[in-house]
């Protein structure tokens, strides 16, 4: 870089009160060496500008020299989230401004107009910030290989979001494109709170990756976690429930000067916890917000711009606000919950103390007396650098067959050639002939069983050997699914006078009849009717609302954060209680070695307790909440095989529970045969009709592979239609082409993803080699009861379930303070 061009950036440095970091400046020097690689350092630590300063620079120069390029992009930054983009288009403005850089820099999302995305394709900007989505559809069209090839650097911005999952394979194919439409092209992605940085690094550059950099921040800022401990007076709960017990400490924690962003893990959650603090505090009103991914754009936008102002007081969120560019005005936050994952606590409490000389700082509100253990263990984890990896996917043929597509739309490509593009990739560097055969007749052909249907012969082959897209009508049917995020259905939520509130789930709304109300975006709102994928909807003055459940709100519990756990437990068992949230439920941890004992490693614990319901049998191998669901189903199958019965099943992050009218005695060598990981596919398969949870998976497959089309905007097919399009097609291809590869995929997913049968047989692996504890306690122990109220929450209406573990927990509490 000239010294004239690195002036102007450290000038502009200075003008802003901030000296150049030595990882930015490493950064700067490895771009302009023409290298590429991953940038890890914590949130707020400047990593942003350590990527953008390469390509500033770089612009400066060529424009002191006269330099003149093709029209084209120059600079592509990645972002997860389409809601980051403004945000980041405003940072990447505001610094090529101020280094006299005269670029366009412009975003393109799905908010983006056609006019403007009309207008890039034909007179692209000099930089772009965009979603893997959008990059995606922008190869899909003709002028891809002349927009791309002035191309010299693309970000990937929060690369920890995004590998791991299939919007990350799909950035990975789409970087092997790029790459080989502009050689030299340099790749760099940002990213914090990452265990396996070396893997991140290899899957991000693909091909490239033995001559990529890795570059580290400096160390995090410290992190001061406390928890909101529950006053002697106040009897903390067993399980269940929101938290909002301890609302009046939290209303104490915001009664000071500044902003607090207050996070909680689900949507549901979320929205309780407004309507929480705004009957607490109504005087609050103006200063409180509500943030998450299914309140309408607008709404979320201009809680976003009083945010960055600090015009709030609190806004309450889910992970819609864990990333993206700094909210300097934040000046605490709070963790409704256990964070489940030490990698997310540091995430969000990264999000406060970006002011000089300020510490992040975080406090946990525990919803119930188990969690302070988990915040505890989080402690811990933090502070020994224990942080969670997030292992790549390898051969999703469902995410391959989509690009096949989206560049049979564009310029079209030649077999061979791209082959062995994609097999520069992380994601399909294994990928054989015979699977690259089978996607190519796939998107050609839709296999032997769709042949016959002019549907699924997507892509042709031209006499000049090149593939291309088969018409505009397959075209644009392609374009408007390009993506691999899958839900469930989504029902837009709007007043029956008109205006647009968001969206929910439709699983939730088919519950609900015409009149019922339930708790969205902050209001209580009656449902009117639902027409054409839309609820409408009135306001309501009823206090008593159905709280919308979202899917995947149950976040496991991480391995690193479940495996501190035990360790606490196990040093409770010692008498040793070091940390403060250990001293508060020490009275707790004394009920269950009196009734039972502490879990500790190498030592698992089972109890066998009745009830009026039947015999209850809990055992606890802290693997988390999906290993547990095949654990409990996988021991219920096989006490099935030795003495024929029907067993309830129950599961949480510490053990599962297994109740019946009679269950069998067992001695601790039949406990072990339950436990042997031999045959664990198996049985499984067995057990949990595997067959109907890969026909579930297999709609997501469908969808993202094109084989189902979600219907055009605003005639949208249902959820229902949706799996009734997708059931019906997997049962005809596994009827007759039981060799597909997607279905094998949809079975591999199903363990891979929904059961983590990877944990689950080191699990029974742990569990057939641990010494057995078995107990007979006279009632449920403080581990035991979350499992039973569980499962109780299952079958009753929150209101009967709520008074029914309130009753028990009573009852619980009164045997415990019996001599």
């Amino acid at each position: 870089m000239t010294v004239a061009a690195s002036n102007r950036l450290t000038e502009w440095f200075a003008g802003n009160g901030w000296t150049p970091a030595e990882f930015q400046q490493t950064a700067w020097a490895a771009y302009a060496a023409g290298e590429s690689g991953l940038i890890h350092s914590a949130t707020g630590s400047g990593k942003s500008l350590a990527a953008w300063g390469g390509p500033l620079l770089e612009g400066l120069e060529q424009a002191a020299a006269g330099h003149q390029t093709a029209a084209g992009f120059r600079v592509l930054w990645i972002t997860p989230l389409r809601a980051l983009a403004g945000d980041t288009l405003d940072s990447l403005r505001t610094a090529a401004a101020g280094v006299g850089l005269d670029w366009r820099i412009e975003k393109r999302t799905g908010d983006t107009s056609g006019g403007a995305r009309t207008r890039q394709r034909r007179r692209p900007p000099e930089a772009l910030v965009t979603t893997p989505e959008s990059l995606s559809l922008l190869l899909s069209y003709r002028d891809a290989a002349r927009q791309f090839v002035p191309l010299r650097a693309v970000i990937v911005d929060e690369w920890h979001e995004l590998i791991g999952t299939k919007r990350g394979v799909q950035l990975e194919l789409a970087l092997a494109r790029l790459r080989a439409l502009a050689p030299g092209l340099r790749t760099w992605g940002l990213s914090a709170t990452l265990g396996n940085l070396d893997e991140a690094r290899d899957c991000l550059l693909g091909g490239s990756a033995r001559d990529g950099r890795l570059i580290q921040g400096p160390p995090a800022r410290p992190i001061h976690i406390r928890t909101l401990e529950p006053t002697q007076e106040e009897r903390f709960p067993w399980a269940g429930h929101l938290g909002t017990q301890l609302i009046d400490g939290v209303i104490e924690a915001l009664e000071g000067d500044g902003t607090c962003l207050l996070f909680t893990n689900t949507r549901s959650q979320a929205e309780r916890w407004f309507e929480a603090l705004v009957r607490a505090r109504p005087d609050w009103i103006e200063g409180l917000g509500l943030h998450h991914g299914s309140i309408d754009r607008s709404l979320r936008d201009r809680i976003e711009a009083g945010l960055a102002a600090g015009a709030f007081r609190c806004v309450v969120a889910t992970s819609s606000l864990d990333l993206g560019v700094d909210f300097a005005p934040v000046d605490r936050v709070i963790q409704i919950g256990s964070p489940k994952g030490v990698a997310r606590l540091a995430q969000r409490a990264g999000r406060s103390g970006h002011q000089p000389g300020r510490h992040s700082q975080i406090l946990c509100v525990p919803t119930n007396a188990l969690e302070m253990i988990e915040i505890a263990a989080a402690r811990q984890a933090w502070a020994a650098g224990e942080v969670e990896s997030r292992p790549p996917l390898r051969e999703s043929l469902d995410v391959l067959a989509q690009h096949l597509v989206t560049l049979a739309a564009g310029d079209g490509f030649e077999p061979d050639a791209l082959y062995a593009e994609v097999r520069t990739t992380f994601a399909y560097a294994g990928l054989d002939e015979a699977a690259w055969q089978w996607t190519l007749d796939f998107v050609t052909r839709g296999g032997p069983v769709l042949a016959a249907y002019p549907d699924f012969q997507r892509v042709v082959a031209g006499i000049d050997g090149r593939y291309r897209i088969a018409g505009r009508g397959h075209a644009s049917r392609h374009r408007m699914s390009i993506g691999t995020i899958t839900s469930d259905a989504a029902i837009a939520v709007r007043y029956q006078g008109g205006g647009h509130i968001g969206t929910i789930e439709e699983s939730f709304i088919a519950r609900l009849r015409p009149g019922d109300v339930f708790l969205f975006a902050g209001r209580s709102l009656a449902l009117v009717r639902v027409r054409d994928l839309t609820a409408y909807v009135r306001l309501a003055s009823a206090r008593r609302q159905a709280v919308p459940r979202w899917q995947g709100g149950r976040l496991p519990l991480s391995t690193a954060l479940a495996d501190r756990v035990l360790s606490l437990l196990a040093e409770a068992a010692g008498g040793h209680f070091d940390e403060p949230e250990m001293r508060a439920i020490r009275p707790l941890l004394t009920v269950q070695s009196q009734w039972s004992e502490l879990p500790r490693p190498g030592r698992l614990i089972i109890e066998r307790t009745t009830s009026r319901e039947g015999e209850h049998v809990f055992i606890y191998p802290f693997a988390g909440r999906l290993a547990h669901e095949g654990l409990a189903t996988l021991c219920a199958w096989r006490l099935g095989q030795i003495t024929p019965a029907t067993y309830s099943l129950s599961v949480n992050d510490y053990g599962f529970e297994l109740l019946g009218r009679d269950l069998p005695e067992l001695s601790t060598d039949d406990w072990r045969s339950l436990f042997d990981a031999d045959g664990l596919v198996e049985d499984l398969a067995a057990a949990m009709n595997a067959s109907e949870l890969a026909r579930r998976q297999f709609r997501d497959i469908a969808r993202v592979a094109g084989l189902v089309f979600q219907g055009y905007p605003g005639k949208g097919k249902s959820a229902r239609q949706l799996q009734a399009s997708s059931g019906l097609m997997f049962d005809t291809i596994d009827r007759y082409d039981p060799d597909n590869r997607l279905l094998d995929q949809a079975r591999r997913e199903v363990l891979d993803s929904a059961l983590e049968v990877d944990r689950l047989r080191a699990a029974l692996q742990q569990m057939a080699a641990a010494e057995l504890a078995l107990h007979h306690p006279a009632r449920f122990t403080p581990l035991a009861f979350p499992l039973w109220a569980e499962r109780l929450r299952n079958r009753l209406s929150t209101q009967s379930w709520q008074d029914r573990v309130a009753r028990m927990v009573a009852q619980l509490e009164k045997a415990a303070d019996r001599p």
